[in-house]
């Protein structure tokens, strides 16, 4: 990655009541988009902004993730990552107060765990967005070694 700037612009177009139409200039794909059915007017099925928020620090972990392991030469079989953010009111306004990050690494050679471990720890403190979100972020991680055929 460059040191210089970048954008990346999304689009949301109303389409009735709670719900919208996410797009990208940059993405062939888009999605709906709505508020989450535990608000007022929520719609049920629906991603929420609320999701999009936690999804984006998951996300994130991800691909700072695999870019750390790429590097490290770190092979790995699966990589799984639960997330959950936790909405709370914080002097009377709702905020997501806080993000659990649960990645759970898999990899065939046990030699390895701790190598493993060390790369999803920098992974964890490398990832831009929850660098810049004020929401406290905990991070549990887990490495699994499976038996390969």
């Amino acid at each position: 990655m460059s040191d210089k700037n970048h954008e990346y612009q999304v689009d949301l177009n109303w389409k009735e009541g709670r719900i919208g139409m996410l797009s990208s200039p940059e993405l062939e794909e888009k999605f709906e988009v709505a508020t989450p059915p535990q608000f007022d007017g929520g719609v049920e099925g629906i991603w929420s902004p609320e999701h999009l928020f936690v999804s984006s620090a998951s996300s994130c972990f991800m691909t700072t993730f695999t870019a750390i392991a790429e590097y490290s030469k770190l092979n790995f079989e699966d990589l799984k990552v639960q997330a959950t953010g936790k909405l709370d009111k914080v002097d009377g306004k709702f905020v997501v107060s806080e993000i659990i990050l649960k990645p759970e690494l898999s990899i065939a050679d046990e030699k390895f765990v701790d190598k493993a471990r060390r790369i999803m720890e920098k992974a964890e403190e490398a990832c831009l967005i929850t660098r810049s979100i004020k929401s406290e972020v905990h991070f549990d991680p887990k490495v699994t070694v499976v038996a390969l055929n």
